[in-house]
């Protein structure tokens, strides 16, 4: 099964692992979400410390 991937550089949607301009592509679809997420606090920790880095909480 193939999924959709997004390259970094040019912002192209495609089905291949690297992008017609050369670079490699990235998945698209979100992480799965379980409810006994281990490691929920260290994302949302990491997350908070981003946005008040750059000044948007």
């Amino acid at each position: 099964m193939k999924h959709i991937h997004k390259c970094t550089h040019c912002n192209k949607y495609t089905m291949k692992e690297v992008c017609d301009c050369g670079n490699k592509t990235l998945l698209t679809r979100p992480l799965k979400f379980t409810p006994d997420d281990k490691f929920g606090s260290y994302r949302r920790k990491a997350k908070i410390d981003e946005y008040s880095k750059r000044g948007l909480l």
